[in-house]
């Protein structure tokens, strides 16, 4: 009986292989950035025209393709609205590359691709100057979470930091208020009236914030629910967080 002696093809893997965007909304950012570092554009005839109408792809050259031959490679679960661009991983600032920030969001530890991507859409929208992650324990750049970001991973500075503490201490420096959220906090979160440039600290699921982080912030409060489930997604209190923090500020400065 014959056997094939070829081994079958891997199935792409996101957290292992290249990074493929996909999505019109998260492809159209990362085509406008001229930080992204883009390598191949596949795309289906009604996709492409849709692309051109909203901006065109630049010197890209696009590799037309079909629907089930994007399933395939991105898998099925992927709303890819027949696009897909392989890209290198968005440019990692430094702190000291954000100038005269007034609101950052700063990520203790999050590991959900979902939760980055859908953090990283709320601090766009509230006009946030950059994200925080730290190098270990924070997920690769994925498609998943780039369509969760919708965008926002091209929009937003992304800032891996090795210690989080110093970069906490250095936000401080610059002016910053730092706030701390965690469920048993002993005030609760209202909205801000000041003006004052934040830092909004969120930790993991579960975790919460880290010991060492609760301490070097200004102040941790909680987010008080009055019905009978009293814990959001951390991006869901992200968005109350942002918002709450942002109510004082003037409008042409979010």
């Amino acid at each position: 009986m014959s056997r094939n002696k070829f081994p079958p093809k891997p199935r792409y893997d996101p957290d292992t292989g290249p990074v493929y965007l996909y999505g019109l909304h998260t492809v159209r950012a990362a085509l406008d950035n001229p930080q992204r570092d883009k390598r191949n554009l596949l795309v289906t005839t009604n996709a492409l025209a849709r692309l051109m109408e909203s901006g065109g792809i630049g010197r890209m050259r696009p590799t037309e393709t079909t629907p089930k031959e994007l399933d395939r490679l991105l898998g099925a679960d992927a709303v890819h609205q027949g696009v897909a661009l392989e890209v290198e991983p968005v440019s990692r600032f430094g702190l000291d590359d954000v100038r005269h920030p007034r609101l950052v969001v700063v990520l203790d530890q999050l590991t959900d691709p979902h939760n980055v991507g859908a953090i990283l859409r709320t601090a766009c929208a509230f006009g946030a100057d950059a994200v925080v992650t730290t190098a270990r324990h924070s997920p690769r750049e994925t498609g998943v979470m780039a369509k969760a970001a919708s965008g926002a991973l091209d929009l937003v500075p992304m800032i891996e930091v090795r210690n989080l503490g110093d970069a906490i201490e250095k936000l401080k420096l610059r002016g910053l208020r730092v706030v701390g959220f965690d469920s048993e906090a002993p005030a609760p979160l209202r909205p801000r009236v000041d003006d004052v440039p934040m830092a909004v600290v969120l930790g993991a699921e579960g975790k919460g914030l880290r010991q060492r982080t609760r301490e070097l912030c200004d102040e941790m409060v909680r987010l008080d629910m009055p019905g009978p489930i009293k814990s959001l997604n951390v991006s869901n209190a992200a968005a109350i967080a942002l918002f709450a923090v942002t109510a004082g500020r003037p409008i042409d400065q979010m």
